[in-house]
């Protein structure tokens, strides 16, 4: 093991505390590995919840067959039967519960690639999601030594804190003032929590303001407030109480699952706009035509008009682009999809 072990526990929690993207962070963490583990191949991934593979953020020292197992269903199964999605600790391959023979990655792809020993370690977030792996091996059984395993153990959740790809979202969340909720969305629709915020029910499986956030930054945009009716919730005569739910795009670059942090926050001022203007405000801003818009609220053109003028006085001009403009800077909308009526 190397002498500085000080040294890289250090390291490790510096690069764990720095800036910069998820997979900077992994490269980061490969010198100070390095250190602990002599490894001749390295292997750093993200459990993607969607499709549940592993997505690499690190990987080298492989043949092209290896690395396609390795982003493949059969080394989440691996995982799984060594015991890395249950315990936080790291093992060897000569610590495995069951037969080595038994472990495909390892008896049919790292053995015959030369491979004689390795230290693997499950990465967990602190509330116990399995957030991905880490897998250093080498080409004599001399390393890793048990010293080396028991620090690396120690070292995983700092290194777990590193890759946590939540983690940047959820720095931009909590500064979202008087947040009550938050999730992140992932590219196929489901929600991971956030740490420091709690779930939301408007955030749950099956929810429609899973897909209008969506909408919201599909073609690249970074940011996006609106209005959402609470179904949960009432006002006083029956009505439904409204959220103002701000979307915060997340960056183009690995992991590549995560599409958007989802703040929930109390409404806020409306500045005297009712349900059916913020409809309104949301289908301009969606560009329906009036047509469109009269045939979806149920109302004649001349009803129609007379809330778009209604809305033009309330947000303080007479032109129509100024007011979309402000409504949209101000999250005074409602987006299709998220009916206030039944």
């Amino acid at each position: 093991m190397a002498q500085d072990t000080l040294g890289v526990a250090l390291e490790v929690a510096r690069i764990a505390a720095s800036r910069g993207s998820v997979a900077q962070r992994a490269q980061a963490l490969l010198e100070p590995l390095h250190r602990l583990v002599p490894f001749e191949a390295h292997w750093l991934a993200l459990l993607d919840p969607d499709v549940q593979t592993f997505a690499p953020l690190a990987i080298a020292g492989h043949d092209e067959r290896t690395r396609r197992h390795l982003e493949g269903p059969g080394t989440v199964a691996d995982v799984e039967l060594v015991g890395l999605t249950r315990h936080r600790r790291a093992i060897c391959v000569r610590d495995f519960m069951v037969p080595v023979q038994e472990v495909v990655t390892w008896a049919d792809y790292l053995w015959p690639a030369g491979f004689r020993e390795g230290v693997a370690a499950g990465l967990f977030s602190p509330d116990g999601r399995h957030l991905g792996s880490l897998t250093l091996t080498t080409d004599t059984p001399a390393h890793p030594t048990d010293a080396a395993r028991d620090l690396l153990c120690l070292l995983t959740p700092t290194i777990a804190a590193a890759l946590d790809p939540t983690r940047t979202p959820a720095a931009a969340a909590r500064a979202v003032r008087g947040a009550h909720g938050g999730g992140v969305l992932t590219r196929a629709g489901a929600v991971l929590p956030l740490t420091g915020l709690p779930d939301h029910p408007l955030l749950g499986p099956g929810s429609a303001l899973l897909e209008v956030a969506a909408r919201q930054v599909a073609n690249g945009e970074q940011y996006a407030a609106f209005l959402c009716p609470d179904p949960t919730r009432q006002a006083g005569g029956g009505g439904l109480v409204l959220r103002r739910v701000t979307v915060l795009g997340c960056a183009d670059e690995p992991p590549d699952f995560l599409r958007a942090a989802l703040v929930v926050c109390a409404a806020g001022p409306r500045r005297g706009l009712t349900d059916i203007e913020l409809e309104v405000l949301g289908m301009l801003l969606a560009e329906w035509p009036d047509a469109r818009i009269a045939a979806a609220l149920g109302v004649s053109r001349y009803q129609l008009a007379d809330h778009i003028d209604s809305v033009l006085t309330r947000l303080g001009t007479r032109d129509r682009g100024v007011a979309l403009v402000r409504a949209l800077n101000q999250g005074l909308h409602i987006p299709p999809g998220l009916r206030v009526r039944v």
